[in-house]
């Protein structure tokens, strides 16, 4: 393991081997096992906030104690001691904030983020066509790699071990990246024995058996080549009932036909990431949801999580903050795709499919038709490791033949509904943030001094805002830009049903056009249920008794037609299991608003409430 040259009196710190800390080249001792634990955990998400419920989770697998909070304090607190501060600067090492605690580090401090980096950059000189710089730059990332497993003294814990596999997934892809680079540069025997140790440990992986079959073959042994194709194949046929993908299979063609000319082009991530939008620069909060996200979408062998709630509640917004945080974990790249056209209506599974196959670089004859696009589609896909963002999901047959049937890619999905038909998959429903996050992302907008002279005003406009994140943003690009209006009556505007919607709205972007596209959504039956079921209340809570009265329907019936609106994801219900008549289900405020005006009797002259009811008070004037 070759560690970087370290600044007197600095701190690094490792997970790629044992845990350890090393000042001067002295270790520092790091505690009895429950702090080593937080320690990890921390490091494995260095510079992000992690939530207590997190830490707690994995100090405490089974019952935490009542004293658990206390005891991480104390925990966090040696840290602190045995750490020091920043750059020997006035800067903790560990802060508190956003519910959780964040371990602040540099690049050349910790191996895993060292090892990040010269990957990234090993990667981009092979794009480039810099393939001495690429095999390089990637042997160095390797080097930093101990002779033990990643973390190997802490894995009796479930996260930790799920940790240490996920780093583990990323030295194989930088080995193969590496080995790939060496070929192409003429120095295959560097890479070959190598190969063959990974290979053994990880038979079922064909992009190592390729950049092996490809090492031995240019190094003149062309028998043994064909012998790890054939040794594959029948792997596979026993094992799983396969056979080698059609690139394997054309590599083994190539070596038996053509001498030391055959090749297998690295696939040097080929999906790319140019449909991915830009990180959000005012992305606030969402640590819990975040947390829960990011190891099932990045584990290893690939997974399928769905995010829900209703328009303007951020879904978008932390998937693709989620997506720019994966980004390590998947060497092919990730690929952003909207599921709806501009005008919010649906697009066709084979448009999306053909999207997919042009933006992955995938070759077909001709424009093959839906099942052709497909099949190419779930080929490609089980030769790589992407991720896939498919946003704004409308139902389930537009989805599911993108989704993959076998590989390690996996997929991200938005959706406002709930999806049910969609089988073995991870399911996190969004709901609306805290008081505090919600401020927080108002204050971002607004600036910190516009709001500190009247807190309490800002706290109304958040909760006028039903705290939807795209309201509270709203508002908060209406204040910078409206510097003379006062918080308090910007908070009495939106406050008031009649004018809250009309309120709501910053140039182009506009929270009542957002709650109309969710509202098209729905079906006429749906409609009517969720306009009277906002008639009926007045802060948007609601019991199965109210909604019964509401409705006018019997019990059984009501039931249904509750919770038809959560499969819609206009109604929300409680987390954990509660009977239906003990549940307080939940609209919304500003979608009650808007339910209202719906209901109005001139709902459909089509202007701005406010205005109508203005007109309509002048008239009766005259």
């Amino acid at each position: 393991m070759t560690r970087p040259p370290a600044l007197p009196g600095a701190v690094y710190f490792s997970l790629l081997g044992p845990l350890t800390a090393v000042v001067d080249g002295k270790p520092l001792p790091l505690g009895p096992r429950k702090q080593r634990l937080v320690l990890a955990t921390l490091l494995s998400r260095p510079n992000t906030p992690v939530p207590v419920g997190v830490l707690t989770d994995v100090v405490w697998p089974e019952e935490p104690p009542r004293t658990a909070r206390k005891n991480l304090q104390v925990y966090v607190s040696a840290a602190r001691t045995l750490f020091g501060t920043v750059d020997g600067g006035d800067r903790d090492r560990v802060v508190h904030g956003c519910g959780g605690y964040r371990l602040r580090i540099e690049e050349g401090e910790l191996d895993t983020l060292r090892f990040g980096a010269l990957a990234r950059a090993g990667r981009a000189a092979g794009e480039r066509g810099d393939l001495r710089t690429a095999a390089r730059l990637l042997r160095e990332a390797l080097d930093l790699w101990g002779e033990r497993p990643p973390l190997h003294d802490l894995r009796d814990s479930a996260v930790v071990a799920e940790e240490a596999e996920r780093l583990e997934a990323r030295c194989l892809t930088v080995y193969e990246d590496w080995a790939e680079a060496e070929i192409e540069t003429g120095r295959a025997a560097v890479a070959a024995d190598g190969l063959r140790d990974l290979v053994e440990r990880h038979p079922l992986r064909e992009r190592l058996r390729a950049a092996w079959m490809n090492s031995l073959h240019q190094s003149g042994r062309q028998a043994e080549a064909l012998a790890v194709y054939d040794d594959y194949r029948q792997l596979l046929s026993r094992e799983l009932g396969l056979e080698p993908s059609p690139a394997l299979a054309a590599l083994y063609g190539r070596i038996l036909g053509r001498g030391t000319s055959a090749r297998l082009a690295a696939p040097r991530r080929a999906a790319r990431d140019v449909s991915l939008p830009a990180d959000i620069r005012d992305f606030t909060g969402r640590e819990d949801e975040l947390a829960r996200l990011v190891p099932v979408v990045g584990a290893p062998d690939g997974g399928v999580l769905l995010v829900t709630g209703p328009a303007g509640m951020g879904k978008s917004a932390l998937a693709v903050r989620a997506a720019h945080l994966l980004g390590e974990e998947f060497p092919d790249g990730r690929v952003h795709v909207r599921a709806r056209h501009q005008d919010g209506t649906a697009r066709g599974r084979t448009g999306m499919l053909e999207e997919l196959l042009r933006l992955c670089g995938v070759e077909t004859s001709g424009r093959p038709d839906a099942a052709e696009a497909e099949d190419a589609w779930q080929d490609w896909l089980s030769r790589h490791r992407v991720l896939l963002v498919l946003d704004d999901v409308v139902d389930e047959a537009s989805v599911r033949g993108l989704l993959p049937r076998s590989g390690r890619s996996s997929v991200l999905l938005t959706a406002r509904g709930q999806l049910a038909g969609l089988a073995s998959v991870h399911r996190i429903a969004l709901s609306a943030p805290g008081d505090a996050e919600s401020l927080e992302l108002l204050e971002r907008l607004t600036g910190a001094d516009r709001l500190r002279t009247d807190p309490v005003a800002a706290l109304r406009i958040v909760r006028a805002c039903g705290a939807l994140p795209l309201a509270v943003a709203v508002s908060g690009m209406r204040l910078a830009v409206l510097r003379h209006l006062p918080p308090a009556e910007y908070a009495a505007r939106i406050e008031d049903p009649c004018t809250a919607l009309d309120e709501l709205v910053a140039g182009d972007v506009s929270v009542r056009s957002r709650i109309a596209a969710g509202w098209q959504d729905l079906s006429a039956r749906d409609r009517a249920a969720l306009t009277r079921i906002a008639g009926h209340t007045r802060d948007g809570d609601f019991t199965l008794a109210r909604a019964t009265a509401a409705l006018g329907l019997d019990e059984r019936e009501a039931i249904r037609a509750v919770e038809a609106l959560i499969d819609t994801g206009a109604v929300t219900s409680p987390p954990g299991e509660v009977t239906a008549h003990a549940a307080r289900y939940e609209v919304p405020r500003l979608l009650c608003v808007y339910a209202r005006e719906m209901a109005a009797p001139d709902a459909g002259a089509g202007a701005p409430r406010a205005l109508r009811g203005a007109a309509l008070e002048l008239l009766s004037r005259g």
